[in-house]
């Protein structure tokens, strides 16, 4: 084939959908779920134009219930995690934002979350801890929660299928962190509520479940974040082919450039990349659309601003063949606005 990259053959993953309408796309309630207002549900999928699992909805219950005036606030002196994000929504916070037209694209974005994470929970600000919904694609639910501190680099964790099992997780950590006996028992009552609550709603609790193990197969390559990326791939093995260097080379690569000393030596060390875009070009023509896809994302995920206009040319363009123009929008406006603070785009 041509291209300088050979495709791996993987199950196919599915088609992506058509994409969620910006002010439409959102389900009616069940009977048996959280009780949320409707406007709420509404207003809070319709600002991100993503739809929101009921785990999120049940969550903000449980934490309306540690605490009726602030449950975005809940657990941040206890358990040391705020519910920010689409729970801001939830909260009201947008009506006494600043800002009459924040930018949901942006709202706690981190340096190094990619446009398949949304963040939900923030906790220690040393480290950037924080933990959102990661979707492979924009108009489905998400497939797992994930973890990322941004502050020390681009790996998103799996830390659970739902919020419940995420924040168990946390929790379980942070109990084996605190000597303090008072803390250990507030901490261990959170805990059991939780975990209670979770059994009752029916959510499992651990870190690794048979849908995500399941998703896991459907990955064609880890990608720098380690996340995993999902395309759809045919029985013919169309939809994906290998970058024509290993992750360890391409990193090299990107130290190159990033630590050239003049722009000469830049332009020089740049080469490599350039021949990559040349097999992204024939890999797209052939609709191998994860090859731009991967190299997209792990240029964003080395962080250096050099990739930047690279990266924009990638990643529109492998969102819009995938079919997920969410995504498209998401690193347009995080390239145009990348920074590592402030965050809150609905800051009062």
């Amino acid at each position: 084939m041509a291209g300088g990259g050979k495709r791996r053959p993987r199950g196919a993953a599915g088609p992506a959908g058509e994409q969620c309408e910006k002010n439409g796309g959102v389900k009616k309630r069940r009977s048996n779920q959280a009780d949320i207002a409707d406007s709420l549900h509404q207003e809070a999928e319709t600002c991100y134009r993503l739809r929101l699992p009921e785990d999120f909805y049940q969550f903000w219950r449980f934490c309306e219930e540690l605490d009726p005036e602030k449950p975005s606030d809940a657990l941040v002196s206890s358990v040391g995690l705020r519910l920010v994000g689409p729970y801001d929504i939830l909260a009201g916070k947008h009506k006494k934002a600043k800002s009459t037209n924040p930018d949901f694209n942006l709202h706690w974005r981190f340096f190094y979350d990619p446009p398949e994470f949304q963040t939900i929970f923030v906790g220690d600000s040393k480290t950037q801890y924080h933990m959102g919904y990661f979707r492979d694609v924009p108009d489905e639910l998400p497939v797992w929660v994930g973890a990322n501190e941004a502050k020390k680099s681009c790996v998103i964790s799996q830390v659970g299928d739902n919020v419940f099992a995420a924040v168990k997780l946390f929790l379980s950590k942070k109990l084996k962190e605190v000597a303090d006996k008072k803390k250990t028992a507030v901490l261990k009552g959170i805990d059991e509520k939780l975990t209670r609550t979770a059994k009752e709603l029916g959510y499992s609790l651990k870190q690794k479940t048979v849908k995500m193990k399941q998703r896991d197969k459907k990955v064609v390559t880890k990608a720098f974040h380690g996340a995993g990326l999902v395309v759809p791939v045919d029985k013919n093995d169309v939809g994906y082919r290998e970058l024509p260097e290993t992750n360890a080379n391409l990193r090299r690569i990107c130290k190159a450039i990033v630590d050239a000393s003049t722009d000469d030596e830049r332009l020089k060390a740049f080469a490599p990349i350039q021949e990559m875009l040349t097999f992204v070009q024939f890999a797209n023509d052939e609709c191998d659309y994860g090859m731009g896809y991967e190299l997209g994302i792990d240029l964003f995920c080395y962080g250096s601003h050099y990739f930047h206009k690279t990266v924009g040319q990638l990643l529109p363009l492998a969102y819009t063949l995938l079919q997920r123009s969410l995504f498209a929008d998401i690193i347009q406006s995080h390239l145009a606005n990348r920074r590592e603070e402030p965050l809150d785009q609905l800051a009062p």
